[in-house]
């Protein structure tokens, strides 16, 4: 089961695994975008849910406890970002930022677990970010969140070790999705340099792999996974005022 399905990330990951002859259920709210995957792979399911709303959320948690059709790998990919300012942002899209982030990737990573580890198999992947492992001035609530998904995440791993279920953390760097378009950071398109990008496919692909592999973290590209090292090491203080910089530049 992918959540955010209908772009990026979650529809590369629905189209690998649909290639692959793999059933998996599909989450968006765009229920349009979802159906152009199903007449692609015969083996893809349509599940039209909001998992900003309580009943979207329920209807996705209820169709991952299914015993009955057993979900065998989860991958919490819905989200999205807001930047600019904080002091100036809509505080009630900050609201539902954090309720999609976190609170229900939360619920169903509760779901999916209590279905997998009493079965002694399963697959969770996290979708989170390399601006989880330091501060993003500008894009403080989705670095906030993506760092919650990160830690949970990781947690988890541990949690878990020994019963059979893998949990991941997937966190990728700049990505071209639609997710620069949502978040109204396009400008980025021209700041950064195309070696920095990565492809929606790639980064989905290095994220299938790795839960397979049960690592914790899955960091794809060289490049991002040597910047997320290096945070690691350097001093808090100074990753904190090099990331403010980058965002003023």
């Amino acid at each position: 089961l992918v959540t955010g399905a209908s772009s990026g990330i979650g529809e590369a990951m629905a189209e690998l695994l649909g290639a692959a002859g793999i059933p998996t259920v599909v989450v968006a709210r765009r229920a349009d975008r979802l159906q152009q995957l199903t007449d692609r792979f015969p083996c893809i399911e349509v599940l039209a849910a909001d998992l900003g709303t309580p009943d979207g959320l329920a209807k996705v948690v209820a169709r991952v406890e299914d015993g009955a059709a057993p979900i065998d790998l989860v991958v919490n990919n819905a989200g999205f970002g807001t930047s600019g300012e904080f002091h100036e942002l809509d505080a009630d899209r900050l609201d539902a930022e954090v309720q999609l982030n976190v609170a229900a990737l939360t619920r169903l990573s509760r779901a999916a677990l209590g279905a997998m580890v009493p079965r002694g198999r399963g697959y969770l992947l996290n979708v989170s970010s390399v601006v989880s492992f330091q501060p993003a001035p500008k894009l403080a609530v989705y670095a906030a969140t993506k760092a919650y998904v990160t830690s949970l995440t990781e947690s988890l791993h541990e949690e878990v070790r020994g019963t059979g279920v893998n949990v991941t953390a997937l966190c990728p760097g700049l990505t071209r999705t639609e997710f620069q378009s949502v978040s109204n950071t396009e400008s980025y398109a021209t700041e950064y340099p195309s070696f920095v990008w990565l492809e929606p496919t790639e980064v989905a692909k290095a994220g299938l792999d790795d839960v397979a592999k049960g690592k914790a973290l899955s960091i794809p590209g060289v490049m991002y996974k040597s910047m997320v090292a290096g945070v690691s090491i350097m001093p808090r203080g100074l990753t904190r005022r090099l990331s403010s910089l980058v965002q003023r530049g």
